[in-house]
């Protein structure tokens, strides 16, 4: 109906419109983006479109863009870290490479955590990314571009990766849908930095989009040939869908209690879906959950199965260079010297205290395999789990540091390796965005896309900033 170079023009100026507010696309590549609009177009217009052509370029002339912690070629490759300024990629990640054989066009690379490990998607290389509902709010991490760029509507789809809930936190803060899926089915092939030893079991690949019927064929360009482990083709039927909800996590002493908007929003979705489908949403309490962020801290840093520890974050920092001290850079931040992050330093040392305690490790690795099993039993071929996204709507710039490990209700789901796609549930009373995490058991994503895709018709999905 338009021509692609229309769509592309369109995207860009959006970008140069918005960007300056909210610091989301770190480096643009327009030329070549409009260079390949019109190749698109080129190919249209000698023929007809036909169903081979739509089966080779699932994507074709779809704008994108993709996190700066991905290779995207001729796009810097920092992950935020101010030692890796001058590195430009010259190839494409995994991921990228077959979105762009898809017909997909980026745009450009968007912001991160420094090192993706933080959910506030700031760093001393490109500077802070701010929330489109409200500049003073953060942006989630660490493809906290992505969600940033995609709520102020500059992007179709964003690449992003997922190791504590990176993916679906900035979904959830600005408003958009994204999708953790079953761990090992995306290559994370080509980004930095890349899992190692037992990380490689819970950093998962994924696709941000503003509307959930994207999701899936993202997914399925991403997947390649691992798309045939999910059951992407199987109809899924509502009302056969057993469904379960916790409203928090138990009480953890380490984590905020859950706004009551979230709440609330969870408990309309909870009254929705048992008067429209005629189903009965079991009320579920999981003893271990309460215990999330150990879990998750001790079975990251645990060995794999051939005796590799985890890569420490120190010698990330240092990037193939010395190891980073915490404690000097700690020194060195307070009088402004330092070239890392706050949240990167205080890592940095918390990753030693982790270690200390080599026992109560191990008894927190036992108890994560044993709650996986549990929630594997509970979920079953046909169960779905209504879970919070977040304990409290999109904080203002900084706060996380008060309350760093408020992302455990995302990232408990990474180390049980279970597909997790987050929706959203409209605005809150302060015009900031609700959601939730619909969970299923592994390789029954084909479950959480077709939630998905029914909230959204049901709650309205995506909200334009500013449209309220």
């Amino acid at each position: 109906q338009v021509a692609c170079i229309e769509v592309v023009e369109a995207y860009v100026e959006r970008i140069k419109e918005v960007n300056p507010l909210i610091n989301a696309v770190v480096k643009d590549r327009f030329e070549e983006a409009l260079q390949e609009a019109r190749q698109v177009d080129k190919l249209l217009s000698e023929g007809p479109v036909d169903d081979c052509l739509e089966e080779k370029f699932p994507l074709l002339g779809v704008p994108i863009t993709v996190k700066e912690a991905f290779s995207l070629y001729g796009m810097p490759n920092t992950s935020g870290l101010v030692n890796r300024r001058n590195v430009i990629a010259t190839s494409d990640a995994t991921v990228v490479s077959r979105l762009k054989q898809a017909g997909a066009i980026p745009l450009g690379v968007t912001n991160c955590s420094e090192l993706c490990m933080w959910y506030e998607s700031s760093n001393r290389v490109y500077g802070r990314t701010n929330n489109p509902y409200d500049l003073q709010r953060i942006v989630g991490g660490s493809s906290g571009g992505e969600g940033s760029v995609l709520a102020a509507a500059c992007s179709v789809v964003g690449v992003g990766s997922d190791i504590g809930g990176s993916i679906r936190m900035p979904a959830f803060f600005n408003g958009v849908f994204g999708h953790k899926p079953t761990t090992g089915v995306v290559p994370n092939d080509g980004q930095f930095p890349n899992a190692r030893g037992v990380r490689t079991s819970y950093l998962c690949t994924g696709p941000m989009c503003r509307y959930a019927e994207d999701l899936e064929p993202v997914l399925r360009v991403m997947a390649g040939p691992g798309v045939s482990k999910l059951k992407l083709n199987e109809k899924v039927s509502l009302e056969k869908i057993k469904f379960h909800c916790m409203d928090h996590d138990g009480g953890s002493i380490f984590v905020s209690p859950v706004d009551k908007e979230i709440l609330q929003a969870q408990k309309k979705v909870v009254e929705h879906l048992e008067s429209d489908l005629g189903v009965r949403v079991q009320h579920v309490a999981i003893h271990k959950m309460k215990y999330s962020f150990q879990i998750w801290s001790a079975m990251m840093s645990s060995k794999d199965s051939e005796g590799q520890e985890a890569q420490r974050f120190t010698d990330l920092l240092g990037d193939h260079g010395k190891p980073v001290w915490p404690l000097w850079e700690l020194m060195k931040w307070l009088v402004g010297m330092s070239s890392h992050t706050l949240p990167a330093i205080a890592l940095g040392l918390t990753e030693k205290l982790v270690n200390l305690n080599i026992s109560g490790k191990a008894k927190l690795v036992s108890m994560g395999k044993s709650l996986q099993e549990e929630m594997e039993a509970l979920l079953g071929p046909d169960g779905v789990l209504l879970y919070p996204s977040h304990p409290t709507i999109a904080p203002k710039h900084h706060s996380p540091i008060c309350m760093p490990f408020n992302f455990a209700y995302t990232a408990i789901f990474n180390v049980l390796g279970l597909p997790v796609t987050q929706c959203p549930l409209g605005l809150g009373s302060e015009g900031l965005p609700l959601g939730i995490q619909l969970v299923a058991a592994s390789y029954n994503d084909h479950l959480t896309l077709a939630v998905a895709r029914y909230l959204e018709k049901a709650f309205g999905g995506w909200v334009l900033p500013g449209e309220v």
